[in-house]
């Protein structure tokens, strides 16, 4: 009995293995990662540049609350 659940066993995973070897190689697989890469780079170059704003008005609405602490500037 074990031999034999052994047996199905390791055939059941060389079956897999191969129908997913070959899911990989196919292009069309190849297509939706290279489109899902593409989305993730767009993704993450928006949210760095978003971040960078954000600091960006941080640091200006930082400057003009200090500046409006101050009172008035003289020229």
């Amino acid at each position: 009995m074990a031999l034999r659940n052994m047996i199905f066993a390791i055939v059941a995973v060389a079956l897999s293995s191969v129908a997913l070897a070959g899911i990989v190689s196919s292009k069309d697989y190849a297509r939706a990662a290279r489109y899902e890469a593409s989305g993730v780079h767009a993704l993450t170059e928006q949210l760095d540049g978003s971040a960078a704003l954000a600091c960006a008005d941080t640091a200006e609405n930082a400057l003009l609350s200090s500046v409006s602490e101050k009172g008035t500037v003289r020229q």
